[in-house]
């Protein structure tokens, strides 16, 4: 099975950043610091700028909170988005603090008036708003009506998507994500057909790091494979460094992006003769530094290495004790096990160099 073609969607840009359209799928991710300390909240989304993180947003859960944005977005360089609920006051603070989108549900800050007071703070200043529908946050009425189907997700976002329209607000790019996969998938067809707004898609409450990267894998990668999704975060109980991880290396599999190595390492089984998975993770961290997109393979054989991965750009083939360093599939020299890794990163680091 091929993949679809990407869906046509309408393109908004932010902080620079353009979403949607014809433009590459975007990679974001939340801090979990308290907003408030700005110092630890810097710090969090320095690291995840490094990791390749390309949007970010904060919690505000209160006014100190949206007080602290201005200063954090004078220290970072990636677009920044304040997470709102509930509060049109903490929405209009944290535009006027210069955030660079909002995430809000316009149903849930109160009346048609305090709506338009946020549209209209928002038109001024081009910011963007996700609409972001929960699974497990929705609507009573709309649950009693519909219980917790694709169906309740898809009608919830229509309700808030009509709310910005009526004040003529299309900034707008929404996510409807469940922490179950089939249930996303579907509410994200079925809103398919009826907008065009550009998508931001994950599975929420994913779970624990590997569970957690499972299941986002398999829920997003189906969406991507399908045209559906122009920004995405992959949500784990996890350092956010992790989220960005997973994320690039979805997009990597499906040939969507290009960032950092690929890492091709054979399975062990009874003719292994070297410590290859200890070798496989030394090499994947010794590697994480690399920005530029090259295929790295450690081959548990130094018989069939070389040939199996004959298309990896850079790669180790061990044996018993020793191993092959070799590029392209030809053979560069022999090394006792030990020397291996700092033998491949040099190589590399050479290679990216020059």
């Amino acid at each position: 099975m091929g993949f679809k073609a990407r869906r046509v969607s309408s393109e908004i840009e932010l902080g620079g950043v353009k979403i949607g359209g014809q433009a590459p799928v975007s990679v974001q991710s939340m801090t979990n610091t308290d907003t408030r300390d700005v110092a630890a909240t810097v710090g969090q989304i320095k690291r995840l700028e490094r990791a390749g993180c390309e949007l970010i947003r904060v919690a505000v859960p209160d006014e100190a909170a949206a007080l602290s944005l201005a200063e954090i977005k004078s220290k970072i360089t990636i677009p920044l988005i304040a997470d709102i609920h509930f509060s049109h006051r903490l929405a209009l603070l944290a535009v006027e603090q210069g955030v660079d989108g909002l995430r809000l549900n316009p149903g849930n800050i109160g009346s048609a008036a305090r709506v338009r007071e946020v549209v209209a703070a928002c038109k001024e200043r081009a910011i963007p708003i996700r609409i972001g529908v929960n699974g497990g946050s929705l609507d009573k009425n709309l649950v009693e009506k519909y219980g917790y189907t694709p169906r309740a997700l898809v009608e919830s976002a229509l309700e808030h998507i009509h709310l910005l329209e009526n004040e003529n607000f299309h900034l707008i790019k929404i996510s409807l994500k469940s922490s179950d996969v089939p249930a996303t998938l579907k509410a994200y067809r079925q809103l398919a057909e009826k907008v065009d707004y550009p998508f931001h898609i994950g599975i929420t409450e994913a779970g624990t790091k590997l569970r957690g990267a499972i299941k986002s894998a398999a829920g997003i990668a189906l969406l991507l494979a399908e045209g559906l999704g122009d920004t995405l975060r992959v949500s784990l109980t996890a350092p956010p460094e992790d989220e960005i991880f997973v994320a690039f290396e979805i997009l990597k599999s499906l040939g969507l992006r290009e960032r950092g190595i690929e890492l091709i390492s054979c399975p062990t089984c009874g003719r292994t003769e070297v410590a290859l998975i200890e070798l496989a993770e030394k090499v994947e961290t010794a590697l994480a530094h690399i920005r530029e997109p090259l295929k790295i393979a450690v081959m548990g054989c130094v018989v069939n290495g070389p040939g199996e991965a004959e298309h990896a750009d850079f790669g180790i083939a061990g044996g018993k004790g020793v191993g092959l360093i070799f590029r392209k599939g030809e053979v560069l020299r022999k090394l006792p096990e030990d020397k291996l890794v700092g033998a491949l990163v040099a190589e590399v680091e050479n290679y990216v160099a020059n």
